[in-house]
């Protein structure tokens, strides 16, 4: 469900389409945004004789500066998930593919890559956002990022004032499906949703070189956020570690680490721990890379490799 915020007034900037660009602004390198996830993951289901598989995947987001947007994704194949899955694996033959059933739906997989997707997305004309969950989008002209504060603690009073928005009204429509639900059950991740949105602009969306360090020094100081030091991705890029708040819930425990090129002030890669009861809840946990940049390549299937 997407939901849309009235044109923002922060720190004395007034977002209008026909601002004057500020002295922050980036000129474009590229005719459009591209934002590349791969993710891996481990099913949740066994299949064989018991044995558990790890796939990648990767989606690819393109966006022009007329405000035109386009989907790529592409399975990259699936593999035994530790040494003791592979040796069960090559018991039952070495398989190539494999299906199983969850909750009404048909999932197959392959140890090869399938031939992808590419389509040109339909929704609002801007297509650059501030937010990094699909309900909490909002919308902007590439314009408007790069009227953002380019100072840490105006930053954070804008993306604070954001989220306090996206709070009211989710605390509002919640009551249309648990009329017990209260305002607080969202406070009290606060900072968290704050450490969150900084962490967008260090990827999602063109901001500002400017805006991009200010949004770190705001996901790092953010309360609750914890320095892990110095660490690599799965591709070898290094970076600076950050341990997000713990988000209060019930009956499960959400841990998420990411890793920031603080030379480039992009992220790199995003790692997401889910346990409920203790227990690992497959399928929504594992990692996930990012290369975010300008190209002049048009949209197309991502990558096989």
């Amino acid at each position: 469900m997407r939901f849309t915020l009235a044109v923002a007034v922060t720190a004395g900037l007034i977002f209008a389409g026909t601002a004057a660009v500020p002295a922050s602004a980036d000129a474009p390198k590229g005719a459009y945004w591209r934002v590349e996830t791969t993710f891996t993951t481990t099913h949740p289901h066994p299949v064989g004789s018991g044995y558990y598989l790890t796939e990648r995947s990767v989606s690819t987001e393109w966006s022009s500066l007329k405000g035109k947007s386009w989907s790529g994704f592409r399975k990259l194949g699936a593999k035994p998930a530790t040494a003791k899955d592979e040796a069960a694996w090559r018991a039952d033959g070495s398989p190539t593919t494999w299906d199983y059933r969850t909750e009404g739906m048909k999932i197959r997989l392959s140890v090869k890559p399938d031939k992808g997707s590419i389509r040109a997305d339909e929704g609002p004309a801007n297509r650059f956002f501030v937010g990094t969950s699909y309900v909490s989008k909002r919308y902007v002209t590439y314009q408007q990022l790069q009227s953002l504060p380019t100072d840490a603690e105006a930053l954070r009073k804008y993306l604070l004032a954001d989220v306090n928005a996206w709070i009211d009204w989710a605390a509002e429509e919640a009551k249309s499906t648990s009329p017990n639900s209260r305002k607080e059950d969202w406070l009290v991740n606060l900072d968290r949703y704050v450490a969150e949105r900084a962490s967008g602009l260090l990827y999602l969306n063109p901001a500002p070189d400017k805006v991009r360090a200010a949004a770190y020094q705001v996901l790092k100081t953010a309360k609750g956020v914890s320095d892990l030091g110095r660490a690599k991705d799965p591709l070898g890029r290094s970076g600076r570690k950050l341990a997000l708040p713990v988000p209060a819930s019930k009956g499960s425990v959400l841990k998420q680490q990411l890793l920031v090129d603080t030379e480039a002030m992009t992220l790199l890669a995003e790692y997401t721990d889910t346990k409920v009861g203790g227990k690992a809840l497959l399928g929504k946990s594992g990692v996930q890379t990012f290369r975010a940049g300008w190209t002049n390549d048009k949209p197309a299937v991502p990558g096989a490799s």
